[in-house]
C-alpha cells in the first residue's frame, strides 16, 4: 500500500509519519532530506530540486512496492499534481494509495512548533511561518478521499487512528479481491 502524507509544514504530518512507518516497519521516504541531499551533493539550489525530489521519492516509493512492502511518502501534496503523481504510481503498480492529511487546528500551536523545530537537514532552511501561510493560502481544493488528523491530538492517537484507518482500507481490497 502507498501512504501519502499530506499538509503544511510545521503540521506534524512528519512526526505521524514517523510513528506510522515505525509500526508498520515499511519505508519512510522524505522529500525534504532527499532535497537537501541533492544540495549536499553540488546540484545548485536554482535547479528545480523540489520537483527532482518528489521524483526521486516516486522511484523509490515504486521499488518498495513492487517488493511488495508499504511506503510512506512524507511531503506537503498542496498541488492536486503532487497528489495526482501518487495515486497514478498507485495506479501503475495495482498498488491501492491512502491519504492522509495532517493539519493543525490551533494557528499559535502550529507557528510554535514550525518556528521551534530544528531538524537538522544540513543546509535545509526551515520555512517561515510567512511563508508557511502564503503556502496554506495556495494548498488546492481537495475533493478526494482522505484521512484528516488534527496534530492537537496526541501523536499516539493519531497513529493509532492512521493505523485503524490503514487496516480498514486493507480489509476493504481483501474482501473486494484487490490485493495490496
Amino acid at each position: 500500500m502507498l501512504i501519502a502524507m499530506a499538509g503544511l509544514p510545521g503540521s506534524g504530518k512528519s512526526t505521524i509519519a514517523e510513528g506510522i512507518a515505525r509500526s508498520l516497519g515499511c519505508a519512510l521516504l522524505s522529500v525534504d532530506p532527499i532535497e537537501a541531499a541533492m544540495w549536499r551533493a553540488g546540484i545548485h539550489r536554482e535547479q528545480p530540486t523540489g520537483v527532482a525530489a518528489y521524483v526521486v521519492a516516486e522511484d523509490l516509493a515504486r521499488e518498495q512496492l513492487v517488493l511488495g512492502n508499504d511506503a510512506i511518502v512524507d511531503a506537503v501534496n498542496d498541488v492536486d499534481a503532487a497528489r495526482g503523481q501518487w495515486t497514478s504510481l498507485a495506479a501503475e503498480l495495482g498498488q491501492k494509495v491512502v491519504f492522509i492529511e495532517v493539519y493543525c487546528s490551533d494557528e499559535t500551536a502550529h507557528r510554535r512548533r514550525l518556528e521551534g523545530r530544528n531538524r537538522a537537514l544540513v543546509g535545509f532552511p526551515e520555512p517561515t511561518w510567512e511563508s508557511v501561510v502564503t503556502r496554506g493560502a495556495g494548498f488546492e481544493a481537495w475533493d478526494a478521499p482522505r484521512l484528516r488528523l488534527d496534530s492537537m491530538r496526541s501523536v499516539d492517537e493519531n497513529v493509532a487512528t492512521a493505523l485503524e484507518h490503514l487496516d480498514r482500507n486493507r480489509m476493504r481490497d481483501s474482501s473486494s479481491g484487490q490485493g495490496c
